[in-house]
């Protein structure tokens, strides 16, 4: 079973309804989860939210997070998906904000990706992963596929409700 697969049957097997917030993966989360058949069960919407400006707007992310962090970082990446979760009034939300490539800064390199996970028990985690310099569309399908792997293995060690 694939990653998106997996979250999409925890999901509908325990009644929670899934959200995405989206940047430097720009869609493909998503795309991922409504490739499946059935996933309007428990896929509800996806935010792509490729701007700071949208980050702001659509998911609520505060600017002074966005200044002291950079876009590119676990806490914007936890306010992405508090935000999605949220306003989408869902219980479980992913989101990805990262450089793909190409190019990127000493501090924040090509591959460079932040993931933030809410969860239905109220919490929020997050993880930054360096998938390295492999190019746009390989950073791009290593952060769907780690972001549906993590959080299908988070939701799996949650008690069903």
């Amino acid at each position: 079973m694939n990653p998106a697969e997996a979250v999409l049957e925890i999901c509908r097997e325990r009644g929670w309804m899934l959200a995405c917030a989206e940047s430097c993966t720009g869609g493909m989360i998503a795309a991922a989860l409504t490739d499946m058949p059935g996933a309007s069960d428990v896929f509800d919407r996806g935010f792509v939210t490729y701007s700071n400006r949208a980050k702001l707007a659509m998911l609520g992310v505060a600017d002074a997070a966005i200044a002291a962090h950079g876009a590119v970082s676990e806490p914007v990446a936890a306010a992405m998906a508090r935000g999605a979760r949220d306003r989408a009034g869902v219980a479980v939300a992913l989101a990805v904000t990262g450089v793909a490539g190409p190019g990127g800064s000493g501090a924040k390199p090509e591959g460079l990706v932040c993931f933030g996970w809410a969860l239905p028990d109220g919490r929020v985690a997050t993880e930054t992963v360096a998938f390295g310099p492999r190019g746009r569309a390989a950073v791009r399908a290593a952060a769907r596929d780690y972001a549906l792997s993590v959080l299908a293995a988070r939701l799996t060690a949650l008690p069903g409700p």
